[in-house]
């Protein structure tokens, strides 16, 4: 009697160790079907990556995905070191960029997901409304230095800047100051929030920050490349006609060799879905 009963107990046990066994498989698999995906890099690209994330993790709940900014050369840094899956950059690759990935034998894809007008915004109580490149050149290697000498009042001129990390700080370095080096008193602070928030707390304030930026706490300048004859200002459809001069591209970037894991955000980011929330944020899309 006793040798059935434990013949009886020894196949129930072996039916319970199955299911268990069947049961931690499926949690692997479960575990194994989600994506973990890191998006770092610029301030500019920061919103829009934010809620395209957002959008993409509700359709989609085996994608999880983090998104940090801190500036264009922060998430290329992070991309060269393998801490990131995806740089977001509002600016293209520097050579020395370049030959770090050459180096540490990654080829990176880079692919343009919006476009933006780069805004130069002062303090709403600031009488002057337009300035010509020239003299926003002047401005921020300080030849100019006082709000008189380019139409407005005779008050100190407090400019603004992103920190060299920034792929804004860059591109306007180059396509507005003619690559000459910002004057030693500009300020630069960490965030483009933090720049629209000091000029709109300082009268004499000027700064550039990306078009989705832009709130009633500033206003924004018009801005001449041709010495004066016409001013245009930022927006989105001056933007797409090409009239507004100081237009850039925003990227992706990320390392060929993990285009299958990031494939998803990109193929969302490019998608009517995704272009759409570009022009939602502000931005101008693709098409």
């Amino acid at each position: 009697m006793k040798k059935t009963k434990l013949f009886l107990i020894l196949p129930l046990i072996g039916m319970l160790s199955c299911g268990k066994a069947k049961t931690e498989d499926k949690a692997s698999e479960d575990n194994a079907a989600a994506v973990s995906v890191t998006i770092k890099g610029s301030d500019t690209v920061l919103p829009l990556a934010q809620k395209e994330a957002e959008d993409l993790m509700k359709s989609d709940k085996n994608i999880s995905v983090t998104v940090v900014g801190g500036g264009s050369g922060v998430g290329i840094t992070a991309l060269i070191d393998g801490t990131t899956d995806i740089a977001m950059a509002s600016r293209d690759l520097k050579t020395e960029e370049k030959l770090k990935f050459s180096e540490a034998k990654k080829e990176i894809e880079e692919v343009v997901i919006a476009f933006d007008a780069l805004t130069v915004i002062v303090n709403p109580a600031n009488g002057v409304s337009k300035l010509t490149r020239e003299q926003l050149e002047g401005i921020f290697t300080g030849a100019i230095k006082n709000w008189k000498e380019v139409g407005g009042a005779d008050e100190k001129i407090v400019a603004y800047s992103r920190e060299s990390s920034s792929g804004t700080y860059e591109f306007f370095k180059e396509e507005v100051m003619a690559k000459k080096n910002y004057a030693t008193d500009v300020l630069s602070l960490p965030a483009t929030g933090a720049i629209v928030q000091a000029v709109g707390q300082t009268k004499g304030a000027i700064g550039y920050i990306g078009l989705a930026y832009e709130t009633k706490e500033v206003k924004q300048l018009a801005v001449s490349y041709d010495q004066g004859k016409t001013f245009v200002e930022p927006s989105v459809a001056s933007a797409k006609d090409k009239s507004y001069p100081i237009s850039r591209p925003l990227f992706y970037m990320f390392d060929k060799t993990n285009a299958a894991k990031v494939k998803s955000i990109v193929d969302y980011a490019l998608s009517d879905a995704g272009q759409k929330t570009v022009s939602d944020i502000g931005y101008i899309p693709l098409k």
